[in-house]
């Protein structure tokens, strides 16, 4: 910054920009410089699924609570009665106890608490309710 004492006019400063400008052009260089060099990295992008999965992975277990009354357990018909030993069957060597209820329509609450009770009862930790939303996910 230069400044000149005396005169007429008093002070006068003035600012000194030309040191300024040097660093503004030594930086423009630099990173023109710098960006010649640099290396950026792969991105991988998620890419959509082109497989389309047709029901209920093979190690999912649905009950079905038809609308007669009848029950199913992954499409195979089983009665009432022996539910709680066909759970506990096909739960026997499996490390995740987690199985799934599919209701159809006017199917009366009390038939699906009682499967869910069987289900509890034969040792079943978790028990989801599928709804026709949730199966357009499988």
């Amino acid at each position: 910054m230069g400044m000149s004492v005396g005169g007429k006019r008093g002070i006068v400063s003035d600012m000194n920009v030309v040191p300024l400008i040097d660093i503004l052009l030594v930086l423009l260089v630099i990173f023109m410089i710098i960006r010649g060099y640099s290396v950026g990295e792969d991105a991988l992008v998620p890419q959509p699924s082109v497989e389309e999965v047709l029901g209920p992975p093979p190690d999912v277990v649905v009950i079905q609570v038809l609308a007669d009354g009848t029950l199913r357990i992954n499409q195979e018909p089983v009665s009432f009665d022996s539910l709680g030993s066909r759970i506990e069957e096909i739960f026997k060597l499996r490390a995740t106890r987690v199985a799934f209820i599919r209701g159809d329509e006017p199917v009366e609450f009390g038939v699906v608490a009682q499967v869910i009770d069987a289900m509890h009862t034969a040792g079943i930790t978790s028990v989801g309710l599928l709804t026709p939303e949730l199966e357009k996910a499988f």
